[in-house]
């Protein structure tokens, strides 16, 4: 019998499988996914910024060697109200180091599924799914698609916002669309970015430009440009020199002559929070638990303090001599990780409405708001300890410490 029966091998998946080899807790992950498509560079055009706290979580299990020299540092965060005047710029102590570090998905994948392949205490299982799936109070029953019979202490759902696990534990989520589509792309420009992440709010949406490593073609950022949805299957059908035409507009230009861009890819912004995280033997991570707008970049990293919180508490349960699926152990993590993902979802949520009120008046206020946080030193640090996942009641790994 394993620890942990992990269904779904995506970046929080893995991360969990590595993290729990890392402390002697054995875990099997099945995924349908075929590797070799995943693991291909065309897969995934998204990058993601790893806040400097997930980042020593990842360095503590060994994935940080992986993605030696992959990444591009967030050095500083600049805030704005379109184009207009009045900016918030975060600028932490050279002494304090980056923000985060910024990475295409492609080499997170790559370095992740490579540990969990090279763990001896992680079984993965690609190219299969659990046709059935049985939790008792003695422990975890799941029938695999070419018949194999894995049998667990605890559950962990890591599959996505869609979980058929958790709608199969009959787990109830709060749920909305924004009306908004993300378009997702990596571009080269004349200039450098100097390591500076960019939010630049519009009515529909924000205008992110996040810094990522420079490659053989020059200067490279990651481009997330929300749109109204009605008017996005219009963008997308722009020839690539006329969408970044358009964008270089939205940016003011700062960055010089833009292109080459990679192929463009969109999809839909909708918010989903879990009514709870766990059952009897079932704990949710990731994007199964909840979904934000990525107005903040946080998404990948509440994964990665779902993940780090689990870790914990299962080492810590198993030292007391008790079992992985211990419904106490349970309580701790949902007690532990229920509300900051409810807050950090309500004060996205509460970000996208503030910036998608259209008109001068509102804008004034927004950028009002903006220079009054850049005045007032203790709230910037606040914000910038947000930004590098350093709030709250931190895990031992977040620290860079194993647990």
């Amino acid at each position: 019998m394993t620890d942990v029966l992990i269904l779904g091998a995506g970046l929080v998946g893995t991360t969990l499988a590595t993290a729990l080899g890392a402390h002697g807790l054995t875990s099997v992950v099945v995924d349908p996914a075929d590797p070799q498509a995943i693991l291909a560079p065309g897969h995934d055009g998204r990058a993601s910024a790893v806040a400097s706290a997930s980042h020593r979580m990842l360095d503590a299990i060994g994935v940080g060697e992986r993605l030696a020299g992959l990444g591009n540092p967030i050095r500083s965060i600049r805030v704005s109200d379109g184009l207009a005047p009045g900016k918030l710029d975060f600028v932490p102590e050279e002494a304090d180091g980056a923000l985060g570090t910024m990475y295409e998905n492609k080499e997170l994948r790559r370095a992740l599924h490579a540990a969990a392949t090279e763990a001896r205490q992680v079984d993965l299982r690609m190219q299969r799914r659990a046709v059935a799936v049985d939790r008792t109070a003695a422990g975890v029953t799941a029938t695999l698609d070419d018949g194999a019979v894995v049998t667990a202490r605890l559950l962990v759902a890591a599959e996505g916002r869609r979980s058929p696990t958790r709608e199969a534990a009959g787990i109830n989520v709060a749920r909305w669309q924004y009306d908004h589509v993300a378009m997702i792309a990596t571009f080269h420009h004349e200039r450098p970015h100097g390591s500076c992440a960019y939010e630049i709010f519009y009515p529909a949406g924000p205008f992110a430009i996040l810094p990522l490593k420079d490659d053989e073609g020059g200067h490279r950022s990651a481009l997330v440009w929300t749109v109204d949805a009605r008017d996005a299957p219009g963008m997308l059908k722009l020839s690539d020199r006329a969408w970044l035409a358009e964008a270089e507009k939205r940016m003011g230009g700062f960055l010089g002559a833009l292109g080459p861009v990679s192929p463009r890819s969109s999809y839909p912004l909708g918010f989903h929070h879990a009514a709870r995280l766990t059952a009897e033997r079932l704990v949710l991570v990731g994007d199964a638990g909840h979904g934000i707008h990525p107005i903040a970049g946080q998404g990948l990293n509440l994964g990665f303090r779902d993940v780090a919180a689990l870790v914990q508490v299962l080492v810590e349960g198993k030292r007391l001599g008790l079992d992985p699926g211990d419904a106490e152990l349970l309580k701790r993590y949902e007690r532990w990780r229920g509300l900051d993902t409810l807050m950090v979802a309500g004060a996205t949520d509460t970000l996208t409405r503030l910036f998608g009120v259209p008109g001068k008046a509102a804008s004034a206020v927004r950028r009002f708001g903006i220079s009054a946080v850049d005045a007032i030193a203790p709230l910037k640090a606040r914000f910038m300890a947000e930004a590098r996942g350093e709030s709250g009641d931190l895990p031992k790994l977040l620290a860079g410490n194993l647990a």
